[in-house]
């Protein structure tokens, strides 16, 4: 922990030399000027529209059943991670974030930005949910389809933009604390001084407990263990300005997270060190520059399900990324928006594992495995708004590149037995994307587009074999790039100003589609498949009356493989057919919040074979904030109140739960500036 702090205590004080040396703005006759700091990158261009978009609000991502991200977010019909688990009960790997169906591993295939720096683990491509805390945040725009601005080589299903919330959101106090009906525990707590023209945002979370049983009943044994679970994070964000219309933001985020899966000594764990720096300027020359840092580490121990025994340590799994990228928007004309820029992104890191006999408990293999991947993408973009039409078009070109590929194994005496080299690669690749807006009344606006991308298979897939026991994956270091091109089109229609209802149908297709593939008896490969292709219909209604209030999403999708031999016209494994989620929500005095939320996630299968079911299931939500006074407000949540058996692994009939009915109970309080 004292490497925490330190990594702290520098993040602190950079944070405070920043605002400290901010200079107070003056105009040309020497008198101050009115500076507004927001801590957020530029607007969103008028063409974002034609894109396929849901925004979350504050107030949403505060009063979510569960107060993790992972859960307000699948409120957007479509978002699914790899397994229906959440970052309590789900291995952290097992954590890619995607949209329309195109999953079929655990890896991302959606594009996930906090405050403008990609999230995704440098060696994985799995999400740190539990270190993103909702009640941080300012706002989540969900954007589906594929993306060609900054970072787009990593948003072939979609983009998930999260921005941290300021002063004026968070107050300078706030805070929560929490405990459910096993005993567990959550806190939670901020604090957001204006520091001169600026300010600064230190949040801290921390929650644990024992977990709930995520092996049913009948299938427990004497080494069977609960879903435990341990994780913080600390985050420290600083805002200053340097001139009226140009600001300094200043990141810190530092993370922990262990927990024990199905069985005693199954333990995982992941933690991360990232840090940014980011300068916006919104005059007439407006430009964001951003610059990050990752530092990640990850573990697992596999146990026999036959012998109880570790089977596999993977002891450490270290791992860097870095990169940042530079955009430009030149006064082009009152109705014209270019976007000019480039973006850099690098994932280094290496694997360390040992394997044990399950009979013996005798150390029978060494391994280490890792490599180098990067990316430089150049990217240009041009909207144009004449009357009640926007036109969008902008063309994108990727400097990829995979090396220092390698695969080490030794025996118990330490004598290497294999020794892999993987040759390097490199290439260039295009992509585009185009649409349209049209205000075609004032109530009615029609969208459309067309868009291409591409994501570079990650470290994992490439040289990491993992056990999911007793299935075995095999990585493969001669994946080639995914390929997407997809095309959509809908209408949102605002016949008033409580109602609002949105209408998508796209089609989408990843072309080398990396799959976990079965090629024996527990024995699978990641292998390119020829595509995974999703059509569907995407429905959103929004409407208030009064105090209440119906946020509702749908989601429609025909998902299958194209592939020549037994996968092809099978739906990829992990994607629902139908998935929906409606809130009902009370406000009847300022402070208050009753809620209702229900969830329903069609049926999916576990593999790529089509063999083993994950039933459909309906989950029922609740949230109530009464306040108590001035400052403090009672806070009452209730997951899956029906006690749902929501199925989250079937390998051969052997099966894992989800959470259980559960309730909790606390109290959150908030002092204004």
């Amino acid at each position: 922990m004292s490497r925490t702090v330190q990594h702290l205590l520098r993040t602190t004080g950079f944070v405070a030399a920043c605002l400290a040396l901010a200079p107070p703005a003056a105009a040309e006759d020497g008198t101050a000027q009115d500076i507004v700091v927001t801590g957020t990158g530029l607007a969103a261009p008028p063409s974002a529209p034609a894109y396929d978009t849901t925004l979350i609000d504050a107030e949403r991502l505060a009063a979510s059943a569960s107060g993790r991200i992972e859960d307000v977010l699948s409120s957007v019909a479509g978002f699914q991670q790899f397994r229906r688990s959440d970052s309590r009960s789900a291995n952290p790997s097992a954590q890619g974030v995607t949209l329309r169906a195109l999953g079929g591993n655990a890896t991302s295939r959606s594009l996930v930005l906090l405050d403008g720096v990609p999230m995704a683990d440098p060696f994985f491509g799995y999400v740190p949910l539990s270190a993103i805390a909702p009640e941080r945040l300012a706002s989540a725009r969900v954007t589906r389809g594929g993306g060609s601005g900054a970072f787009g080589s990593g948003a072939v299903a979609g983009t998930i933009e999260l921005d941290s919330a300021g002063p004026d959101r968070l107050g300078l106090l706030s805070g929560e604390a929490m405990v459910d009906d096993r005993g567990e525990t959550a806190l939670s707590g901020t604090v957001a001084p204006r520091l001169g023209e600026g300010f600064a945002v230190l949040s801290a979370r921390w929650d644990r407990g024992q977990g709930f049983w995520t092996t049913p009943a009948s299938q427990r044994v004497p080494a069977s263990a609960r879903a435990a679970y341990d994780g913080w994070s600390v985050s420290l964000r600083g805002v200053a300005p340097l001139a009226p219309d140009v600001e300094l933001q200043a990141r810190g985020l530092l993370f922990g997270d262990a927990r024990t899966l199905r069985f005693k000594g199954a333990d995982s764990t992941s933690s991360g060190q990232d840090a940014s720096l980011r300068l916006v300027g919104r005059g007439d020359w407006q430009f964001d520059v951003l610059a990050y840092l990752q530092a990640r580490n990850f573990s697992n121990v596999v146990i026999s399900a036959t012998s109880f025994r570790k089977t596999l340590d993977q002891r450490a799994t270290p791992s860097t990324g870095w990169g940042g990228k530079a955009e430009l928007r030149p006064p082009v004309g009152d109705n014209h928006v270019q976007r000019i820029g480039f973006d850099w992104r690098v994932s280094e890191g290496t694997m360390f594992e040992d394997a044990y006999s399950g009979v013996t408990g005798l150390i029978t293999a060494r391994r280490q495995a890792g490599g180098r991947n990067s990316d430089l993408g150049f990217y240009a973009e041009h909207d144009w708004t004449f009357g009640a039409l926007t036109l969008t078009g902008g063309v994108r070109a990727d400097r990829w590149s995979i090396g220092q590929g390698f695969f080490r194994e030794a025996n118990a005496a330490g004598m290497t037995t294999i020794n892999n080299q993987f040759a390097d690669r490199a290439g260039w690749a295009w992509s585009g994307r185009g649409g349209a807006v049209m205000r075609a009344t004032n109530d009615l606006t029609l969208r459309g587009s067309v868009y291409s991308g591409l994501r570079q298979p990650t470290l994992n897939e490439l040289y990491r074999p993992f056990t999911v026991f007793p299935v075995t994956t095999r990585a493969n270091a001669a994946l080639i790039n995914e390929r997407l091109f997809g095309f959509e089109g809908g209408f949102d229609w605002a016949p008033a100003e409580p109602l609002r209802f949105s209408l998508t149908a796209f089609d989408n297709k990843v072309r080398n589609a990396v799959a976990n593939v079965t090629i024996g008896t527990n024995l699978r490969e990641r292998r390119n498949v020829g595509a995974v292709h999703a059509r569907g219909l995407e429905l959103g209604l929004a409407a208030k009356l009064g105090p209440v209030s119906l946020d509702g999403s749908l989601a429609w999708t025909h998902a299958k493989v194209e592939a020549s031999g037994t996968l092809d016209g099978k739906r990829p494994a992990q994607t629902p057919r139908l998935a929906a989620s409606a809130t009902l929500a009370w406000a009847p005095r300022p402070g208050w919040r009753l809620a209702l939320t229900a969830k329903h996630t069609g049926a999916q299968y576990e593999d790529d074979l089509q063999t083993d079911l994950l039933p459909a299931a309906t989950t029922l939500d609740a949230f109530v904030l009464v306040p108590l006074g001035k400052r403090f407000s009672l806070v009452l949540r209730g997951e899956n109140l029906t006690d749902e058996a929501v199925v989250t692994r079937n390998q051969a009939g052997s099966i894992d739960l989800g959470a259980p009915r559960t309730l909790w109970a606390g109290l959150r309080i908030s002092i204004d500036q």
